[in-house]
C-alpha cells in the first residue's frame, strides 16, 4: 500500500505546488516511494500551472515545476495519510471538510514539522514578490526533512 501525502493551500498555485515539488525530490533522495500531489481550498484557478514565480523560484533551485491547479474535495478524505495545509485557515477549513474525527487527525500544519519556525504559517508569497516566493521556498524547504521523519515513522508503524 502506497502512503500518500497532499498539501493545500488557497489556490493552488503558490506555496502548495512548491511544497508538493520539493517534498517530492527530498522523498525521492531519501528513496522513499511516496505520493505526493496538491491542490487549494478554492478553486479558482483549476486546470492552470502554478504561478510563473512559484515555478521561477522551483528551477532557480533546481526543482520540477510542472502543475495543473485542483481543488480540495470532501471525498478525497480516504486517499491520503497525511494532508499538509500551509497555514492556519487551510487547517481550520480542512478539519472542517472532515468527515470523521480520524479524517480530522490526518490535517497537520507543514511549520509544525520545522523546530525552528518563528510562525505556523507558511506566508502567502501571491501579492509579492521574488523575495516572498524565496522566502516560502526556504520555509517549505526548513519543514521538509521534520516532514519525512513522521512519514518514515508512520512507515515502520
Amino acid at each position: 500500500m502506497v502512503f500518500r501525502v497532499t498539501f493545500v493551500c488557497t489556490g493552488n498555485i503558490c506555496r502548495s505546488p512548491m511544497a508538493e515539488h520539493i517534498l517530492r525530490r527530498h522523498l525521492e533522495d531519501a528513496a522513499l516511494d511516496v505520493e505526493v500531489d496538491s491542490s487549494g481550498t478554492q478553486g479558482w484557478h483549476i486546470g492552470k500551472p502554478a504561478d510563473h514565480r512559484t515555478i521561477a523560484a522551483l528551477r532557480r533551485a533546481g526543482y520540477t515545476s510542472a502543475h495543473s491547479a485542483r481543488q480540495f474535495r470532501a471525498l478525497w478524505f480516504g486517499r491520503y495519510d497525511l494532508i499538509i495545509a500551509l497555514d492556519g485557515g487551510h487547517l481550520r477549513d480542512l478539519r472542517s471538510m472532515a468527515p470523521s474525527a480520524a479524517d480530522r487527525e490526518k490535517v497537520r500544519l507543514l511549520r509544525e514539522f520545522d523546530p525552528g519556525a518563528d510562525s505556523p504559517d507558511v506566508a502567502d508569497p501571491y501579492y509579492g514578490g521574488r523575495a516572498d516566493f524565496e522566502k516560502v521556498r526556504v520555509q517549505i524547504e526548513a519543514a521538509a526533512p521534520g516532514l519525512i521523519a513522521e512519514i518514515k515513522t508512520r512507515l515502520t508503524s
